[in-house]
């Protein structure tokens, strides 16, 4: 379990698109700008410009529909740069012999995957065959392990609706000894009133993030009525008690995943801040080895974990990238939280 309290906050700073050559430039130039921002020096800014390089050169060589996704990670007083390229194709059989250096072959991550890992703080590689391949990496300043920053039990990702720079979905986390309280909202509407308002929520939740979900839900419908309101929805995941408690105000769907199978959470109809009935909370079982997503409506309710056995053993953030790269098809924003307690 990481260290209790609440997590660092994590901002996606940019979405790429990398399609043909000229994309690299852009890409290495967004890292290496945010990674100087956060206090890098000048040797490890050009070390994260050149494993960024050689992300964005294999999207271009082995696959379709790639993207990659810039993001800070801020602490009190450290920081790292994240990035995550996610496609949508071939994938790969092997990832892990696909990324060894010398071993690159069409459909493969290339040799350069091996210059990202020695570059790199930490990486993953999640790969299914037919849907895509997510690869993370994340950087210290200094080559060194963060205390702020620790192995994470949970991850999110946010994507802002086309035409906008601001995602108007946010999320926040909270750990303590064998619990993890979840919170997601996604504000009415784009841009920076929708983005105000679900800060304004994730603000509300970081305050007061022990208590029940029931009345974290009921404070944030209070607190969000100057703001343009938003849906929101609070999980507390106690891993002893082996229950998720849920409650929702509004789309933010939510599920727990064990065993194949994907059993969703109720959320009650209402916008917070405007228009709430009863809200309450709703038990659920939380077996050994389960995963918590909670996403926004960007994406689609109907996607499936049938046949995703390689998805949901990955890390949090390489299953929220993968989940929104494939039921985030709506054109709106998106976000989505994964939270994986360890024993």
């Amino acid at each position: 379990m990481t260290t209790a309290g609440c997590l660092p906050v994590t901002e996606d700073f940019a979405w790429i698109r990398v399609e043909d050559d000229t994309a690299h430039g852009r890409a290495r130039r967004t890292a290496a700008t945010l990674a100087a921002q956060l206090g890098f020096g000048e040797v490890r800014v050009a070390e994260v410009g050149l494993a960024v390089t050689e992300l964005a050169t294999n999207l271009v060589k082995h696959a379709t529909e790639g993207v990659l996704v810039v993001r800070s990670v801020r602490a009190i007083t450290q920081a790292a740069v994240e990035v995550v390229a996610i496609d949508r194709g071939p994938g790969m059989t092997d990832a892990v012999a696909s990324g060894r250096d010398g071993e690159s072959t069409t459909g493969t991550l290339g040799v350069g995957m091996g210059a990202v890992r020695r570059l790199a703080d930490a990486t993953s590689v999640l790969s299914e065959p037919g849907r895509g391949t997510v690869v993370t990496a994340r950087f210290h300043p200094g080559r060194a392990p963060l205390d702020e920053i620790p192995e994470a039990d949970t991850a999110g990702i946010t994507r802002p609706i086309g035409g906008e720079d601001v995602c108007g979905d946010t999320y926040a986390v909270h750990s303590g000894p064998g619990r993890l309280r979840l919170m997601m909202c996604d504000g009415s509407g784009h841009g920076p009133l929708a983005a105000a308002a679900s800060r304004a929520a994730a603000d509300l939740f970081r305050a007061r993030p022990t208590d029940p979900p029931e009345v974290m839900v009921k404070q944030i419908h209070e607190g969000l009525r100057r703001t343009r309101g938003g849906a929101v929805a609070v999980a507390d995941v106690d891993v002893a008690a082996g229950t998720v408690r849920f409650a929702g105000l509004g789309n933010i769907a939510g599920s727990v995943i064990a065993g194949g199978r994907k059993q969703g959470m109720i959320s009650a109809p209402g916008v917070a801040g405007h228009q709430a009935r009863t809200i309450r909370s709703f038990d659920y079982e939380l077996p050994p080895g389960a995963t918590v997503v909670l996403h926004s409506d960007g994406l689609t309710e109907r996607w499936s974990v049938d046949g995703r056995e390689r998805l949901f053993a990955a890390t949090p953030l390489a299953i929220a990238a993968a989940l929104l790269r494939d039921a985030g098809v709506r054109n709106d924003d998106a976000g989505v939280l994964v939270g994986k307690p360890r024993p």
